[in-house]
């Protein structure tokens, strides 16, 4: 339960106007109010004097793990102060929502938030981990950060949650990088699914990065195997909490030991896979007879690998019986997402001004050990986002037997690469042969997009590419120069539509471009040709379809031009659907 409690009819406009935005919560007058129900709530809003406020809930407060969170808000809604449990209950976050929707000023006075440090005891909630610890020793990590005590940072995953923690490292903290030297620290963070053994105070965050693999005896006895499996892992100090999945065959999903495993713990997910999906997967400790019987090498490795995505086994099979008739195997894999070392980020730079990257990309940018970007293509000042220390490189003097083998040698020291391309990476971003050689060697990537520049031309040009029951489809596409087209995309067949058309590379062709753009849009059709798209030195020319090679030429405009044609460009006639009385219920509650 949710409650906007108010004191007069002043508190209860303030009410409608957050209950427009908060609608799972419920407007009660103050007089109506139980104080029982304090306990029922997940969090409450007060709207009056803060004393009142305070008078009202004392009574019932209890600590800070259980208790709602409450905020107050000013009977003229200039302040909004966060009242109880501000981190774990979330009144912090309620108070600067809160704030936002009436152009408040947020009061949050707890410390961690004030100075900017991490807020320890939520880490676990935002980022999906598990947080190891009680109360007390939550209270002692809190007290050690805060303080300006020596911290040290444990990270054996990566993710986003990770990502985060290293680009906000407070002054006291250090990131360890030798697990044998923690010397000197006061209390060591750790997100990892492994156990250590430091005479140090250790807070522990588990990630669910782990995936359990299992095969057994037809009809195996289930009995005491979970307890087995749990301490096999302690002993070997990996913790169970960060166990996600339990994996097998389809032959084996009816057994009970699955059905059991698939309950323990923190298992979110069971999967069951057939023997055409395991059989290609390579395993170390292959069996003959497994495979005579199910058609795979093995079975709890095969899933374990299956159900990571490509990891690595961290415990290969084990076998156990506890029982006669109880023979069992199970085996550990970590989710190749999660695995630390050497990582390659394809980057959209977006179109060039510095500002139009996401901040995912912008991100990665200040933390690269290597920042490899199109040269020609992309503005030297997006690498000025660097962190010091960052190698550097431009490749547009580089082959691509070189730029591999330059991130290569990054990779096997597992830094992070950024390969910084313009645009989106997805358009003509010759991105397929670096993607080829990194699956051929195994290496880790992923792709952040990019602002593609016809999304800066629409900007630039203060127009809608789409115009209701006129223009309805834009084609991004380019002419026929050294790389030939498919015959059906040919540029004369495409401009048949009558679509707005976006014409990448195309401008040292442009003769060719309006010849075949002329057996379509009539000769009048607007079109704009857009230099260097939000670049320092980007410039804009319209005119009409009949005039663009001569505006081309004229301009001298070659590389990084984009060419756009179609009768959207400019247009302001025609209202939108979306704004008629037929899709007004879009928009009402």
């Amino acid at each position: 339960m949710k409650l906007i409690i108010y004191l007069n009819e002043t508190g209860r406009l303030l009410a409608d106007r957050i209950q427009t935005e908060l609608k799972d919560y419920r407007q009660v007058c103050y007089n109506d109010f139980e104080i029982s129900l304090f306990a029922e709530c997940k969090a409450i809003i007060f709207i009056g004097a803060l004393g009142v406020c305070v008078r009202m809930i004392a009574p019932a407060i209890r600590d800070k793990y259980t208790d709602p969170a409450v905020v107050c808000v000013d009977s003229a809604g200039h302040n909004v102060i966060a009242v109880l449990s501000g981190h774990i209950g979330g009144a912090n976050r309620l108070c600067s929502e809160v704030a936002r929707i009436l152009g408040a000023c947020p009061v949050i006075t707890t410390q961690s938030d004030v100075t900017g440090l991490w807020t320890l005891d939520t880490l676990g909630t935002d980022y999906g981990w598990i947080t190891e610890a009680d109360h007390q020793e939550m209270n002692r990590a809190i007290a050690a950060l805060v303080n300006g005590e020596s911290v040290g940072l444990l990270l054996d995953v990566r993710d986003r949650g990770t990502d985060a923690l290293e680009r906000s490292m407070p002054h006291n903290v250090t990131l360890i990088k030798d697990r044998d030297k923690v010397e000197g620290f006061r209390l060591i963070i750790a997100v990892t699914p492994y156990l250590y053994h430091y005479d140090v105070p250790v807070l522990y965050f588990r990630p669910r990065v782990l995936n359990m693999g299992v095969g057994c005896r037809r009809d195996c006895n289930p009995h005491g195997v979970t307890d087995y499996i749990e301490q096999y892992l302690i002993n070997h100090g990996i913790s169970p909490l960060s166990v996600k999945s339990v994996s097998t065959i389809d032959i084996k999903k009816d057994e009970a030991l699955v059905s059991e495993l698939s309950h323990w713990k923190n298992i979110h997910f069971c999967n069951i896979y057939t023997s055409d999906e395991l059989r290609e997967i390579a395993v170390p400790n292959p069996s003959e007879k497994v495979r005579l019987v199910t058609g795979v090498a093995g079975v709890a490795e095969s899933c374990a690998l299956k159900a990571s995505d490509g990891g690595k086994l961290i415990v290969e099979k084990q076998k156990g019986k506890l029982n006669e008739g109880g023979e069992f195997t199970f085996a550990v894999a970590i989710d190749k997402d999660a695995m630390r070392g050497g990582h390659i980020e394809i980057v959209g730079a977006g179109p060039g001004d510095p500002e139009l990257i996401s901040v995912r990309g912008k991100h990665f940018l200040q933390q690269a050990d290597l920042i490899l970007y199109a040269g020609s293509l992309v503005p030297k000042e997006l690498t000025y986002y660097s962190k010091p220390g960052c190698t550097v490189i431009s490749s547009a003097h580089l082959n691509l037997e070189e730029q591999f083998a330059l991130m290569k040698k990054f990779y096997d020291r597992d830094m992070l690469i950024v390969r910084l391309h313009t645009g989106d990476p997805c358009i003509y971003g010759a991105i397929q042969e670096q993607m080829a050689f990194f699956d051929r060697y195994g290496m880790s990537y992923h792709i952040t997009p990019g602002i593609s520049s016809f999304q800066a031309a629409a900007a630039a040009l203060k127009s809608q590419f789409t115009i209701p029951e006129k223009v309805q489809t834009i084609i991004l596409t380019r002419g026929e120069g050294r790389t030939p087209m498919p015959e059906k995309e040919q540029l004369h067949k495409l401009a048949q539509s009558q679509s707005t058309m976006c014409i990448y590379l195309s401008a040292g062709i442009v003769d060719e471009v309006q010849r075949e753009l002329l057996m379509a849009y009539p000769p009048d059709t607007p079109v704009a040709a857009c230099y260097k798209l939000t670049w320092k030195e980007e410039k804009i020319y319209r005119g009409v379809l009949k005039d663009l090679a001569r505006i081309v030429h004229d301009n001298h405009l070659t590389l990084t031009t984009l060419l756009v044609v179609g009768e959207a460009i400019d247009n302001r006639e025609g209202l939108s659907r979306l704004y008629n009385e037929d899709f007004r219920h879009l928009f009402r509650p």
